[in-house]
């Protein structure tokens, strides 16, 4: 979708008044620009937010109401999520209105340094670790973007040197001049169907995180096994590359450390509090990103010596009669799935929830080491679909307690059971956040749980 060429801001139309709308709005306000706001499904919260802010705010439009609105402004700012099917954005190209992501505006208005990262899986991860490893070195920075911190909400801050931007393909899809110094893809597979397009939006708005990276200063960060990251590289920039041991990655593991491109050796593998291989992975992008940002070596291991990763994502429950629980209901993707599955040799998968759109059939391709799986929540059929004649499935459409009780009943001593559902929750909760919770608790329940350090 081509952009009209950027000009001066007089009007802006807000479209979804969500955390990154209301930051929007109140960047754009405080500029002393006129701002409409457009909620198809607002609450009341919504609806206090904006008359506090003294926004205008729009309720479900007609679609004639719709193209008053974009026709009479200067610039449309979709939130992210907002589906491209949506007519908001047919609208604006015909009308000749500018469409921005919350990152183009702040490029408008900030030139410090920013760190981007993106990819289906271990976002959040590593941009966590990107800014602890720049803090730890002295550097003040700011985890921001597809997080509680909009970019568009970080820059009022000027005491910040840099930023580190979690910089989802929702993000990504709407923005023309975003421009990082360093600019990280961990890794490619579908996801979001129920938004972009096609499977080939979605990697084009991945792609775009290279777009504008200046091609004497700017540094690149791909993944040094992925093939769809790497047919992206543009050979024009300076790439850095990453992976495991035996990948042939600029920055990888070699006798047992991780080490920079340069060969500096970081820390040894066995000083990791975790070392699965998506751990040593995301360390290594992590290790890169903050080094060409500008942490120090000593900033950077003493992160990797202290970082136990993060809620929901494969983190150790506990153990109950010889057997350990893990909770990663962060990962809403089969690949996401696929990956923590790399980590273990028997599984006890819970899987499903509300698909995005994907092809949940891949899972079953998984055994082993998965030996046994609980489906759960709306796509159970569809999990039990892609396992059956593979291994023992139970279908459990009630609630996760039911399904950790089949998890139970199904488990041995040495198995491990994994919450990892490759779907989203929003069939039986609010969020990951609430499922991973609830699954928690379930297992903490359990007759003979015993927590344990993490594992």
């Amino acid at each position: 979708m081509d952009a009209p060429t950027r000009g001066p801001l007089r009007s802006a139309l807000v479209f979804g008044f969500g955390i990154t709308g209301r930051a929007v709005a109140t960047a754009l306000a405080s500029r002393g620009i006129a701002v409409v706001a457009v909620d198809e499904h607002p609450t009341d919260a919504i609806r206090a937010e904006a008359a506090s802010m003294g926004v205008e705010l729009v309720e479900s439009p007609s679609p004639q109401d719709l193209t008053r609105l974009v026709s009479g402004c200067d610039l449309v700012v979709p939130s992210p999520g907002i589906p491209e099917s949506h007519p908001v954005f047919a609208l604006a190209q015909a009308a000749g209105v500018v469409i921005e992501s919350e990152f183009d505006l702040a490029d408008r208005w900030d030139s410090r340094p920013i760190v981007a990262i993106t990819g289906t899986d271990g976002k959040t991860t590593v941009t966590t670790m990107v800014t602890a490893m720049l803090l730890a070195s002295g550097v003040r920075a700011i985890a921001c973007g597809n997080t509680e911190t909009p970019l568009v909400e970080a820059i009022a801050d000027p005491d910040t040197e840099v930023f580190v931007v979690e910089a989802s393909s929702f993000r990504l899809a709407t923005t023309r001049w975003f421009q990082p110094s360093v600019a990280v893809w961990l890794n490619f597979a579908p996801d979001h169907l129920d938004a972009h397009v096609s499977l080939a939006s979605y990697e084009s708005a991945k792609a775009s995180i290279w777009e504008n990276l200046n091609a004497a200063t700017g540094v690149a960060v791909a993944s040094a096994t992925d093939p769809v990251v790497l047919a992206n590289r543009n050979p024009e920039l300076s790439t850095v590359t990453f992976g495991g041991a035996g990948t042939d990655a600029d920055a990888t593991v070699s006798n047992g450390f991780l080490c920079l491109p340069d060969g500096t050796q970081l820390v040894a593998i066995e000083e990791l509090p975790r070392s699965f291989p998506h751990d040593i992975t995301n360390a290594l992008a992590a290790s890169v990103a903050a080094s060409a940002a500008g942490a120090t070596v000593e900033g950077i291991r003493h992160t990797l010596r202290s970082f136990k990763g993060l809620h929901h994502r494969v983190e150790y429950v506990g153990e109950v009669n010889g057997v350990h629980w893990y909770d990663d209901s962060k990962a809403t993707t089969p690949h996401a799935v696929e990956t923590a599955l790399q980590a273990f040799d028997s599984v006890v998968l819970l899987a499903g929830g509300r698909n995005k759109g994907l092809d949940l059939s891949v899972l079953g391709a998984h055994v082993p080491p998965v030996r046994a799986v609980v489906a759960i929540g709306e796509a159970a059929v569809e999990v039990s679909n892609a396992f059956q004649g593979r291994c023992e499935v139970r279908l459990v459409e009630t609630s996760i307690t039911d399904a950790v009780a089949a998890a139970s009943e199904l488990s041995q001593v040495g198995d491990v059971v994994l919450l990892s559902p490759g779907c989203a929750s929003f069939d039986w909760f609010t969020s990951y956040g609430e499922r991973g919770d609830r699954f928690a608790a379930a297992v903490r329940a359990l007759p003979g749980f015993v927590a344990e350090a993490v594992r």
